[in-house]
């Protein structure tokens, strides 16, 4: 990427995120998270990049010296940057990013162009959720085995309203893993699915047809769980969310 002019070697251009632009944050710093944030996940900034002094990045984003301070620091705890003496801020590769960090998962699936992000949240689904799936065989109450197959048959009634099915699905999911007892699990898929569900390149555009092929993968979970088949259970939510992925998963941008 070209330097501006009068830039020192190695450091970082910093742009504007659209998203800030078009609308100031309530809190400055953010201004100044989100535009460097965007340039890091994009790759507009370069690892071991060094970000422009505290006065250049106040001048340019109109904060003070000690907004850009803040901002430094979430981006430091978010994984993005390193504060280095006598350096300044020194970007750091993708290894490194707190990807369970909501706003860096957020630009994280904005620019994943190859879909490898998204594929990888799938396969973080499949690990966690089978095995919630299966623990739901085994730990299950009347009462939750009751409410999943409550929830499954309002996702029969759906099949013929898409829009409406991809939210109960949703709820269908949460109940299984609830019913495991898995806290910190199912908190880790609620994260990273609720943050890749604001991509219609992961939501996509299902049909009447694809929803009712979902809810045939649905009805075997559920089935594996009322038979207390932790094993069947935990292969049917792995090909479930497998194949769900295949059928809506788009072609990665060229």
């Amino acid at each position: 990427m070209a330097s501006d002019p009068g830039q020192a070697p190695g450091q970082a251009t910093v742009r504007l995120a659209p998203a800030a632009a078009a609308q100031r944050p309530a809190r400055l710093a953010d201004l100044v998270v989100e535009s460097i944030l965007d340039g890091v996940v994009s790759g507009a900034i370069q690892p071991n990049a060094v970000l422009p002094p505290e006065s250049a990045l106040s001048e340019q984003f109109q904060v003070s010296r000690i907004t850009v301070r803040e901002a430094v620091k979430l981006l430091e705890a978010k994984g993005l940057v390193e504060v280095r003496r006598g350096i300044g801020a020194v970007v750091k590769d993708d290894s490194n990013w707190n990807l369970l960090d909501s706003a860096v998962l957020a630009a994280a699936v904005r620019n994943d162009a190859n879909l490898g992000i998204l594929d990888e949240l799938v396969g973080v689904r499949v690990a966690l959720e089978s095995n919630l799936a299966g623990l739901a065989a085994t730990q299950a109450t009347d009462e939750d085995r009751a409410a999943i197959e409550a929830i499954f048959h309002r996702l029969e009634a759906d099949t013929a309203r898409p829009e409406v099915f991809i939210g109960t699905d949703v709820e269908f999911h949460d109940r299984i893993m609830a019913a495991s007892g898995n806290r910190l699990a199912r908190s880790i898929v609620s994260t990273v699915h609720s943050q890749a569900r604001t991509s219609m390149r992961y939501q996509g555009h299902p049909s009447v047809d694809d929803v009712r092929t979902t809810n045939g993968e649905h009805r075997i979970v559920l089935e594996r769980i009322l038979d207390r088949d932790p094993a069947g259970a935990a292969e049917a939510m792995t090909n479930h969310i497998n194949a769900a992925w295949q059928r809506r998963r788009p072609l990665p941008r060229t």
